[in-house]
């Protein structure tokens, strides 16, 4: 009997973690990472940073996203 109950259990929790909540996640975070993206090239465009501060944080950018 614990042995049902601990699948079931872990069979609802597998579920509830299913593809399509990880890529609507997925799609909000790159979202966040291209809004700063925009926002760190404007800056840049509008001299409120310097080259090297837009590389870095570029860096930072790219290296946290799947898509940069």
């Amino acid at each position: 009997m614990v042995l049902v109950l601990a699948l079931w259990t872990s069979g609802i929790a597998i579920s509830g973690c299913s593809k399509s909540f990880w890529g609507g996640a997925g799609a909000a975070y790159e979202y966040k990472k291209k809004q700063q993206m925009d926002r760190l090239e404007e800056d840049f465009e509008q001299d409120r940073i310097s080259r090297e501060e837009y590389l870095d944080r570029k860096k930072e950018i790219e290296e946290g996203s799947i898509i940069y």
